[in-house]
């Protein structure tokens, strides 16, 4: 499924999650619905650099990231919902259009994330798409 229809059909999900619900401590689980959302907006700013910079040097080679820490520091439990749930929405469909201009013979482009091994730009791509279903179905599924 393109990343930008994913997003608009998860974001109208999400909005019918009251915003109580999504400030509980989940059992079993690390984050609150908020950061776990949250976690998904940090994780469109860091691919969002990937994919550009893969895109346009023809390679990719930077840092990962610390999620708790990244989470942890945006506190994204004082974000109202409905914000943080735009905010998301946003980000992707930016870097959808992003993806939908990478040029086809870039997309072997490799890219390496810290000390992984390097994988290419389509796979980044397919696995940022896989990454976000995770999340959200660990959202919507209490």
């Amino acid at each position: 499924m393109p990343l930008d229809r994913l997003v608009l059909e998860k974001t109208a999900i999400l909005y019918d999650i009251p915003p109580e619900t999504a400030d509980e401590q989940r059992p079993d689980r690390t984050w609150t619905m908020k950061q776990e959302l949250g976690h998904l907006v940090d994780s469109a700013m860091n691919n969002h650099n990937r994919i550009v910079r893969a895109t346009l040097d023809g390679h990719y080679t930077g840092p990962g990231y610390d999620a708790d820490g990244w989470v942890a520091l945006a506190n994204y439990s004082e974000m109202h919902w409905a914000t943080l749930i735009g905010f998301w929405r946003d980000l992707n469909l930016q870097l959808a259009r992003i993806i939908a201009r990478v040029p086809p013979e870039r997309l072997n482009a490799p890219c390496t994330i810290g000390d992984d091994a390097p994988v290419t730009l389509q796979f980044l791509i397919d696995d940022y798409s896989a990454h976000i279903l995770h999340h959200i179905n660990q959202i919507l599924t209490q």
